[in-house]
């Protein structure tokens, strides 16, 4: 049986499109096995999936002067010597990265080791941790075709996004249910990530009276995010996190208002969902959700409002425009040439064995 380790973390986007992979690696003949962090989410979002999970030490590492930096050092060299030896343990055939400063480890001690390595880059510029582990890789999957011009040495390789089966078997009945709507107004789903945003939790906040006169909301706010005031309104259901509901409260949803992080974008695409997004703004972020959010834009498939010029009035003008044009979205999106991700990555694995 060929061994396959699983690695990356830190926020969901770096552990949903693994997760997308494994039925299909399974029917493959695939034993699979998982690398990540100690208390990072991926450990919960592995565990449930039956997938045997190592944890390492893990640091950030930051771009910007940090007393943190010095401590970290030495975390991510215990965490190549974790990876070093669980890797000598499995004995894994070939190792896949999703990214997240967990994974830098793992890609080092797999390059040591003479593994070969395929990472995946789901934003058009290669985020850190990718960049560090990019020179010990054989393939970069890409999800833009822009990105292929910041791969190096002809590795990158054109793949999309491995999307979740599961999504496509959603019902937009037992999403209602779950949410607790009657179906009478369209649906707005919101979402911040995985952490859930403040700034959006708070422009929703101050304009909700406002939207729920013409829509019912599900809002997914972020673990220890729920507001009291907003569950108690008709019409408005918070999440501090969904998942395995996440297929229905899709199906049920007619548009989405969130950020502009790669994975969660090319979901809604393939879900013809009609999307307002609201990028990370270059003050709090590398500037990678600004460069995807305005390459759906080009395309036809989204409205986007940037952060700094987000305010109450700028904010319901942009949802109540995306709802009206909410037809143009759709038939953009459905005439998009969407690529199957995951047998595409599965092919880059398969041809370096």
């Amino acid at each position: 049986m060929k061994k396959i380790v699983l690695t990356g973390g830190g926020t969901a986007g770096h552990v949903t499109p693994n997760i997308a992979l494994t039925h299909s690696l399974r029917e493959q003949g695939f034993e699979i096995y998982y690398i990540g962090s100690k208390n990072g989410i991926e450990k919960e979002l592995i565990e449930k999936e039956s997938i045997p999970y190592f944890a390492i030490s893990s640091g950030k590492l930051r771009r910007y002067f940090d007393l943190k930096n010095a401590t970290d050092v030495f975390r991510v060299i215990k965490g190549f010597g974790d990876a070093l030896h669980i890797l000598n343990k499995i004995k894994p055939d070939i190792v896949f990265s999703k990214g997240g400063f967990v994974a830098v480890p793992v890609a080092a001690a797999a390059g040591l080791k003479k593994i070969p390595l395929v990472c995946h880059e789901s934003d058009i510029t290669p985020g850190l941790a990718n960049k560090l582990a990019v020179p010990f890789a054989k393939k970069v999957c890409v999800s833009f075709p822009e990105a292929l011009k910041y791969i190096p040495d002809n590795k990158g390789v054109l793949t999309g996004t491995a999307i979740r089966r599961e999504l496509f078997t959603g019902s937009r009945e037992k999403g209602l249910k779950i949410a607790g709507l009657d179906s009478k107004k369209p649906v707005l789903l919101i979402m911040g990530g995985s952490s859930g945003s403040v700034k959006i939790n708070n422009a929703v906040k101050n304009i909700s009276d406002k939207l729920l006169k013409s829509y019912d909301i599900i809002h997914l706010c972020g673990k220890g995010n729920a507001d009291p005031d907003l569950q108690a309104k008709q019409g408005f259901k918070q999440f501090e996190y969904i998942s395995d509901e996440l297929k229905d409260i899709f199906a049920a949803s007619d548009m989405v208002l969130g950020r502009a992080g790669s994975n969660s974008i090319f979901e809604y695409l393939v879900l013809k969902k009609p999307m307002l997004l609201i990028p990370l703004s270059k003050a709090a972020s590398r500037g990678d959700q600004i460069l995807n959010a305005e390459s759906f834009k080009k395309q036809g498939f989204a409205e986007v409002l940037f952060e700094e010029d987000m305010t109450d009035e700028t904010l319901l003008a942009s949802i109540n425009t995306l709802y009206k044009n909410r037809e143009a979205y759709i038939k953009k999106m459905s005439e998009a040439h969407t690529t199957d991700g995951v047998t595409k990555i599965i092919d880059v694995i398969n041809s370096l064995l």
